[in-house]
């Protein structure tokens, strides 16, 4: 048995033989440990089933040896301890155990499952991994989907955010353009990448005023993020030749409505890059995940080094970089395979699901009369909002909270800003954050960065009075994608009922 040791660290006096545990035999040029069982590692495929190849196993903390010179294999060490024959059931169940089934229903499961003894634990990441990624599946299938050159998955939304702005090159000295009502986390990504963000208003739509937008680009102005909320897409056609024009990165925001779709093209895939939360808190996904689509393939190296600083991705992991800027010091924001394999099934769904929401909107709001006080939000493209929300506007705050209330009571689930005081971190007056330039050190870069050359945007609650008028008044409808349409038509009525009322 031929063991190449770093002698420089430590001798092999020193090894401890629960470490030799994971050098068995060898099958089909494959080297197996034993089930259930992972090893510290460096280099290529080491797996709870234990096949790996080529790999580098951690003996202790500072000793490595490795198993790449293991071409001839003479004398094995012979061990006794064999590891328990429950395998993953415990780790099953507990996944199991997370649906809403009865007791005894896991019960059977919990039977069935340890039928089957010495089941090994899979392997939850996607790379070094000898089954076929559940990520990798994700990310082929968003690109067949979304029409998308390149899709990568990452584990947040917030970090697809992050991962799409680094791949930017957005940095310090940079401006970037992002609407006043969107979820703090489009924001907040702009500060941790050492940038300036720069707030503009949403118009009636509650998406990016291109107008504004214009208005507020300077040659420091590196990338305007678009925000699609509540399922209704912006005006894509102005935001994307106002980023040509300028020649500057238009990113998108699709959190809120994966599946939406602008001029029969997906939001999300239209932009330089777009940005997708597939969380338990969006129409589609759960758990925690994220996704970001681009169709430049050097961005998407760039995405991809960001989102993986451990440069598994790369072919040769450890050799230098291919063109400059490929690698830098990026994050491990890789999405796990449990959130592969469920968000793979999500998003399957997510075609039809939108299309379930957008009839149902379009149904109620036909149904709905005109009314002089009471104003439906316009849309930039009503076959293509998924429309989970449809969006009204009162005369002021007070006419809407009378709304809201009376809409409630007649069994319409109606919510909104109306009089409410409560704090929302998707509305800018509440980004203390941004308003107070809080930053995680001290010294208060990026606000007060020597790179940036620039006078700070005026923060302030009232820069966006557009905005907060527009919050103030607006009403939502939540809309379900299954109701029949005699459920559209009831709910429409309820909606006339009260609008004729306090119109």
């Amino acid at each position: 048995m031929f063991i190449d040791l770093d002698k420089r660290k430590s001798s092999v006096t020193n090894l401890s033989w629960e470490w030799l545990f994971a050098i068995l035999h060898r099958t089909d040029d494959l080297f197996r440990v034993p089930a259930g069982r992972l090893y510290g590692f460096k280099g290529s495929c080491v797996s709870r089933n234990g096949q790996c190849e080529q790999a580098i196993f951690a003996v202790t903390d500072t000793v490595f040896f490795s198993l790449n010179a293991f071409k001839e294999t003479t004398k094995m060490v012979n061990i006794e301890g064999k590891a328990p024959e429950e395998g993953g059931l415990k780790e099953f169940m507990a996944l199991a155990e997370l649906f809403d089934y009865s007791e005894e229903t896991l019960a059977k499961v919990r039977n069935a499952v340890a039928e089957e003894k010495n089941v090994p634990l899979p392997q939850l990441t996607r790379y070094y991994n000898p089954k076929p990624s559940r990520v990798k599946m994700l990310e082929e299938y968003a690109c067949e989907l979304f029409g998308s050159n390149y899709a990568l998955g990452v584990n947040s939304g917030t970090s697809a955010l992050n991962t799409a702005y680094a791949a930017c090159e957005i940095g310090p000295g940079d401006e970037v353009i992002v609407p006043a009502y969107t979820f703090f986390a489009s924001v907040a990504a702009v500060v941790t990448t050492k940038a300036i963000p720069v707030i503009a208003e949403v118009d009636q739509t509650l998406c990016l005023d291109p107008e504004d937008a214009a208005a507020k680009i300077t040659p420091r102005t590196k990338a305007i993020v678009c925000v699609h909320m509540s399922g209704n897409v912006c005006d894509m056609d102005s935001l994307t030749a106002l980023a040509e024009e300028h020649n500057i990165a238009l990113i998108e925001d699709n959190a809120q409505a994966c599946g939406g779709k602008y001029n029969g093209q997906f939001t999300g895939a239209i932009g330089t890059m777009g940005c997708f939360s597939l969380s338990s808190y969006k129409i589609t996904g759960a758990g925690e995940a994220g996704l970001v689509l681009t169709d430049d393939e050097w961005l998407q190296t760039r995405a991809l080094n960001q989102h993986d600083t451990a440069a598994c991705w790369r072919p040769d992991r450890f050799a230098v970089e291919r063109r400059p800027g490929e690698l830098f010091c990026g994050q491990n924001y890789r999405m796990s395979e449990l959130e592969g394999a469920v968000n793979l099934v999500q998003l399957k769904k997510t075609e039809a699901q939108a299309q379930r929401y957008n009839r149902n909107m379009r149904t109620v709001s036909e149904n709905i009369s005109d009314f002089k006080s009471i104003r439906p939000r316009p849309s930039n493209d009503k076959e293509g909002d998924v429309g989970y929300k449809l969006v009204f506007f009162g005369k002021n705050r007070e006419h809407s909270a009378q709304i809201i209330s009376a809409l409630k009571e007649a069994g319409v689930r109606a919510g909104g800003r109306g009089s409410k005081t409560a704090r929302d971190w998707h509305i800018y007056t509440y980004w203390e954050h941004i308003m107070e330039q809080k930053t995680a050190t001290d010294e208060g870069c990026p606000f007060t960065c020597p790179y940036y050359e620039g006078e700070l945007p005026p923060y302030s609650p009232d820069m966006c009075p557009n905005t907060t008028d527009l919050m103030e008044r607006a009403l939502f409808v939540n809309i379900n994608q299954w109701w029949t349409d005699n459920d559209c038509r009831r709910v429409a009525a309820a909606i006339n009922d009260v609008f004729s009322e306090l119109d």
